[in-house]
């Protein structure tokens, strides 16, 4: 219906298909008045479960399409997993509780399916309480899903990406897979900090995700990847501090409320807040370097 209502503005696009041949959707957005000059992308629903993300996205959409930024081509990617998703609307429409779906339906993540900081060396990887932590696909990009937002990104050539997840109140950046920072950690800081800023309500915390913990390490995701193969300035935000409540039973037996909130309204314009302060922080470089609307 956006697309319908703001041609010229918004457009979809197929990216791709998935395993059981559902369709990738990406949706670009730019104000055609001002040449591009930053490109960001932004995804959701990687993992089956993690449903706040797609929310963030429709409502970027919406925004974004009403008061499009200047200078600044937006992609959105709503579900990348759709058969994931769809195993778990089939489970709460029959009232299958306690069922964990992180998947897609080849069985694989696609949080460990990208090309970058793949090699898993750590000794913390042996040890029996942390090694179910270390694991990648059996190759990289070996899912249609992750095929299909590689040549997204090969075509876009973002220079900033967005990977919505849930849950955990934490914006990370790369590396995830090393502990040593990148070239661009001070820029990565500042942006990271820029969406806990522009926060309503978060309490969010940023830190490298390969030094969230002494012995952790993410191995092949999705950020050490755009941002080793492309360049971007790349990041996951672990959108709400779960929906867990000690007190009711029906929330820690649900594994669908882990990941979504009973009230899911404030951790999505969080979200929302803060993917919008990024886009608008390189909005603020456009027009800082004075380029000139398109007559």
């Amino acid at each position: 219906s956006l697309t319908q209502e703001w041609p010229g503005i918004i457009r979809g696009e197929c990216i791709g298909r998935s395993v059981r041949r559902h369709p990738i959707w990406s949706f670009h957005i730019e104000n055609p008045t001002r040449p591009t000059v930053y490109t960001v992308l932004v995804f959701a629903q990687l993992h089956a479960l993690e449903w706040l993300g797609t929310e963030v996205v429709v409502k970027l959409a919406e925004q974004l399409t009403a008061s499009a930024p200047e200078g600044v081509k937006v992609v959105l990617v709503p579900i990348v997993n759709p058969d994931g998703r769809d195993r778990v609307e089939r489970d709460l429409l029959n009232d299958r509780v306690g069922i964990y779906r992180r998947a897609n339906a080849n069985g694989l993540d696609l949080n460990r399916d990208w090309s970058v900081n793949r090699d898993i060396t750590s000794i913390w990887a042996k040890l029996p309480f942390t090694k179910r932590y270390y694991y990648t696909s059996h190759e990289p990009l070996s899912q249609p899903e992750s095929q299909a937002l590689d040549r997204l990104a090969a075509d876009i050539q973002p220079d900033a990406v967005v990977s919505l997840h849930a849950f955990g109140g934490y914006v990370y950046y790369p590396w995830g897979g090393r502990s040593d920072p990148t070239e661009d950690q001070r820029e990565h800081q500042r942006l990271a900090e820029v969406m806990i800023r522009s926060q309503s309500n978060g309490g969010y915390i940023t830190v490298q995700l390969g030094k969230w913990a002494n012995w952790f390490k993410a191995h092949g995701v999705e950020i050490d990847h755009f941002y080793g193969k492309y360049g971007a300035k790349s990041f996951i935000i672990e959108l709400s501090h779960s929906g867990i409540n000690l007190f009711d039973w029906d929330t820690v037996r649900d594994f669908f409320r882990w990941y979504n909130p009973i009230d899911p309204a404030p951790h999505v314009d969080n979200g929302y807040n803060a993917v919008r302060g990024l886009i608008y922080d390189y909005a603020y470089q456009v027009r800082k370097a004075g380029i000139r609307t398109v007559p």
